[in-house]
């Protein structure tokens, strides 16, 4: 596999994607129940999510069929009583889903295809260990190489039964099949692990809404702000009814009850969303209901990018990731390490309050630096998720502070990666790299700060053979210098 050509900086130009996530309260809500809609005991929030979310699998099953939007559109009108945007909406989720499907069908081949290549070469040398065994005469080595044989080729023929079956969709331009609500919970359903109500209500736990600019943001999920707190109101469409046509023979509807409730928004982001709703820009809302019962509001956006604070001209703040923490360089345009400013400090996140140690920075004087949070090693997933953001906070900050851009591994830590080595595929697994990664990158983006990606064969033995014991560093540093060289340009 030969190397890949160098990548340029990522420098928005254009507006980016901007997501707000808060939890909204449903308060206030109508009186009025549909007997046509309704069933049990369920609210009319809850109606609408599950008639929504019937519209959604419905949807993407006449998709499949290569049936129009106008047409869907019509018939999820009269089918779920919902209004045209909820059903439009509906129809683009349902489209995602089928575009997204296709996509992962080619990455899936491709991995499943370099599998069953690497499978084919270990059974291929387990053959070669058999027949030494064999010429040899030693039992116990031949009755450990015939078992490891059976064991590779079952995984051979596993692999190529796997890739057949997805050759063959794509050839008869099909796809695996789609399991609203989640495979796995499926699974747990079908062994007695999980409860069919779990799953009923995995299957219609939201609602989506897109902006629209004439209709002042969002029509079907609104956000106010009233009295110094935000609100958001849902349509309630299925309690809508019709009083008439008009003159194209289009039904005329009365107006829709709502539920209202407050929006609790982190304090960070208040500011800009009091502006989004002051200019009017529209805005997507989709609101996901818990297993907890707590309703999740995530309210997304553009934002126009900002200018580029960075230069390379200044050189770059390499940076390297582990399991535990990330390694900075800062990097002249020379390719040299380049001592810290006077006053340099590494700004404490204020959130981070659980235990001593939870946030540890060892800095050197020379350039380096390393930034330890020992829970990204174990913690799950919501935990670490906010983990990585704090990290990726602090290294945004830090190049922004020296005006660098930053340079980054372009690390491959796919499927196609994890065979049959447990310890490697534990490690792979539990490798935040990727959400690291895209996590630095997100911020970079909003706060101006170039990131370039390189490629990263051998960072760690070039550090180690050249830069570790010439600047007194450990190899993750070296590894960050010599990341943030290759960005510069300079060969090793």
């Amino acid at each position: 596999m030969g190397k890949p050509k160098k990548k340029k900086a990522i420098n928005p130009i254009e507006g980016i994607k901007y997501t707000i996530c808060g939890e909204w309260f449903p308060d206030v809500y109508p009186a009025l129940r549909s007997l046509k809609w309704s069933r049990g005991d369920e609210d009319p929030l809850d109606t609408e999510m599950r008639l929504f979310c019937s519209c959604t699998r419905r949807a993407f099953n006449r998709l499949l069929e290569d049936r129009s939007r106008e047409e869907l559109k019509k018939e999820g009108q009269g089918t779920f009583g919902l209004n045209s945007r909820f059903c439009d909406d509906a129809i683009l989720k349902a489209k995602e889903v089928a575009e997204s499907q296709k996509q992962l069908l080619a990455l899936e081949i491709e991995e499943t295809a370099k599998k069953l290549a690497r499978a084919k070469r270990k059974l291929d040398r387990a053959e070669k260990d058999l027949a030494r065994a064999n010429k040899v005469g030693d039992t116990v080595k031949v009755g450990k190489a015939k078992r490891t044989v059976r064991g590779r080729k079952m995984r051979v023929k596993d692999l190529s039964d796997k890739l057949a079956a997805l050759q063959a969709h794509k050839e008869n331009g099909t796809m695996p099949e789609v399991v609203f609500g989640g495979r796995s919970l499926w699974k747990r359903v079908c062994k007695g692990k999980a409860s069919r109500e779990e799953w009923k209500n995995a299957r219609q736990d939201r609602l989506y809404a897109r902006g629209d600019e004439t209709k002042g943001g969002n029509l079907n999920l609104r956000m106010s702000r009233r009295n110094g707190e935000f609100s958001l109101s849902v349509t309630i469409s299925h309690l809508s009814e019709r009083k008439g046509t008009d003159s194209k023979d289009r039904p005329i509807m009365t107006r829709a009850p709502r539920v209202t409730g407050k929006l609790w928004l982190p304090e960070k982001h208040r500011q800009k969303a009091l502006m989004l709703l002051l200019s009017r820009t529209p805005y997507s809302v989709e609101l996901i209901k818990g297993r907890d019962g707590r309703y999740r509001a995530h309210i997304t956006f553009t934002v126009t990018a900002p200018e580029t604070v960075t230069s390379p001209n200044r050189g770059y703040l390499g940076m390297d990731t582990n399991p535990d923490g990330v390694a900075l360089a800062s990097v002249s345009y020379t390719g040299q390490p380049e001592p810290w400013p006077e006053g340099f400090t590494v700004p404490y996140p204020k959130a981070l309050h659980k235990f001593d140690g939870e946030f540890q920075v060892t800095v050197h004087p020379n350039g380096f630096l390393y930034i330890k949070i020992p829970e990204l090693a174990y913690s799950r997933g919501y935990r670490r998720t906010y983990l990585i953001g704090v990290l990726a906070k602090v290294v945004v900050d830090i190049a922004k502070t020296l005006g660098k851009p930053l340079a980054v591994e372009n690390l491959d830590f796919g499927k196609d990666r994890l065979d049959t080595k447990r310890k490697f595929n534990r490690m792979a697994a539990n490798f935040p790299f990727r959400k690291i990664i895209e996590a630095v990158t997100r911020r970079a983006f909003r706060e101006g700060v170039g990131v370039k990606p390189v490629w990263p064969a051998h960072t760690s033995t070039i550090g180690y053979w050249k830069y570790m014991q010439r600047y007194g560093i450990i190899i993750h540093h070296a590894a960050a210098l010599v990341t943030a060289r290759r960005a510069i340009g300079f060969k090793e």
